[in-house]
């Protein structure tokens, strides 16, 4: 398949390291640069709606594009219904913070129901296992991994043990591929508190209120 990359070097990197070498790629920097090539390729996977909704217009001008929208921090039916555009393209959720997309099981969400068929269609030509989750910020995985580092932070701020202990005690005991504070920093600690705080803010359930520390290091960009 023809792959088209919205974002950097790292979501590029992480698309081929998921999907294999048999399809090609292509990354564009921005919305502007992408719909040029959007006739050109199968499937788009974009990791930069997040930051400016009102770049949807580019589906809007293009029916037949088939798009993976990075949705951890904001819904997709919430980024579709803000820009007020008519869209009839298939649109699918993603987890596009790094290290979540390159599981062996794509977590996605639907738009619309009636491109569930399409969704099973393009993953069987990625060659990906797929799981359609509810369409909520934060999807499941993200929104689990953002609170365990959030807890890891509270116990540091508490005194209990150091991150690297909980690091170790974590990929010991559970074996995790990282520790939560390895974790946050391949995710980034601003990325871990944005996520935090649109899930709080959406569930309005105090399980996701930010410990002090790790919004400190958050805001600060320590990590």
């Amino acid at each position: 398949m023809n792959i088209l990359i919205i974002g950097d070097e790292s979501n590029f990197k992480e698309c081929r390291l998921k999907f294999g070498d048999t399809h090609s790629y292509i990354l564009k920097p921005n919305h502007i640069e992408a719909e040029k090539a959007f006739s050109e390729h199968d499937v788009i996977f974009d990791f930069c709606i997040d930051k400016d909704h009102s770049q949807m217009e580019v589906y809007s001008d293009d029916p037949d594009a088939i798009a993976f929208l990075d949705t951890t921090k904001v819904s997709l039916t919430k980024i579709v219904k803000s820009t007020n555009q008519n869209i009839s393209c298939p649109l699918f959720g993603f987890a596009g913070l790094t290290t979540f997309l390159n599981r062996p099981v794509l977590e996605t969400s639907l738009l619309k129901k009636d491109h569930t068929s399409k969704l099973e269609d393009i993953c069987k030509k990625l060659n990906t296992e797929f799981q359609i989750v509810e369409d909520r910020v934060g999807l499941v995985t993200p929104r689990v991994i953002c609170m365990i580092i959030n807890e890891a932070y509270y116990t540091v701020e508490e005194g209990t043990a150091t991150r690297e202990d909980i690091d170790l005690a974590m990929k010991l005991g559970t074996n995790y591929p990282y520790g939560p504070f390895e974790w946050a920093r391949k995710i980034g600690v601003r990325n871990v508190f944005e996520v935090l705080d649109a899930v709080h803010k959406d569930t309005l359930d105090d399980r996701y209120k930010i410990c002090p520390l790790l919004k400190e290091d958050g805001l600060f960009h320590r990590y």
